[in-house]
């Protein structure tokens, strides 16, 4: 199958290394510079240029900022949306046997049959949600954790001598930071996310309460139901 991959970012790279071996690959981004290293498929900068390669499906790999632009709803033609559960920035793209994928229900039926066999191949858990389900469960399994992230970085400050716990959670922070400004914002816009906010918000009060009174019996009950949420 002849595939163009709209975007030579983090993720339109790893769909042309896992596609260009099977299919006849060519991947396009305005940029020339990201494509330097683009292996086993043909390289476009000049959106004419994809007039030749006549492709059978793309793949919209772009910067959400320009996922409307790129496909546009009254075109007419069948589409598959999906949703790779890891991010390239945190992911072993070499071992992804505990990562998940979701796929929307609503998209074309071929489509869908042919991720489901991609991310079979990989070995990957594979959930099929609309689009109202995925919006909602994005905002409970990005949202809170991009939130949490950002505020420690909002109050973050050089440390000496930093504990493992800290560099872990710096190394987190700094990974989230090098994602685009577009993706954190409509990640965080999503319409499910202000009500995860305020459960953060409400637990943190709590927290706060009991640390000021130093209330062991209450710190222990809040632990022990941390800990359960956990299992």
């Amino acid at each position: 199958m002849r595939i163009l991959i709209m975007g030579a970012g983090k993720m339109g790279s790893f769909f042309s290394d896992l596609l260009s071996f099977t299919h006849e690959v060519a991947v396009y981004d305005p940029d020339p510079q990201r494509l330097r290293f683009t292996y086993n498929a043909q390289r476009f900068s000049d959106l004419d240029e994809i007039d030749g390669f006549h492709p059978e499906m793309v793949i919209n790999a772009a910067t959400v900022k320009y996922t409307l632009d790129a496909f546009k709803a009254e075109c007419g033609h069948p589409f598959v949306s999906t949703h790779p559960m890891f991010g390239p920035t945190f992911a072993s793209l070499s071992n992804l046997a505990d990562e998940n994928a979701i796929i929307i229900s609503e998209g074309d039926h071929l489509g869908r049959v042919f991720f489901k066999d991609l991310y079979g191949q990989l070995g990957l858990h594979i959930e099929e949600y609309t689009f109202e389900e995925h919006d909602r469960t994005i905002a409970y399994s990005l949202s809170i954790p991009f939130a949490s992230t950002l505020v420690f970085a909002s109050v973050m400050k050089h440390q000496d001598a930093p504990g493992t716990t800290f560099k872990r959670h710096m190394a987190i922070a700094r990974g989230l930071m090098s994602e685009d400004d577009f993706l954190l914002s409509e990640i965080l816009f999503n319409p499910n996310t202000p009500s995860q906010l305020d459960q953060i918000v409400e637990r943190l009060a709590t927290l706060k309460e009991i640390v000021e009174r130093h209330d062991h019996d209450a710190m222990k009950s809040y632990l022990e139901q941390a800990r359960q949420n956990l299992k």
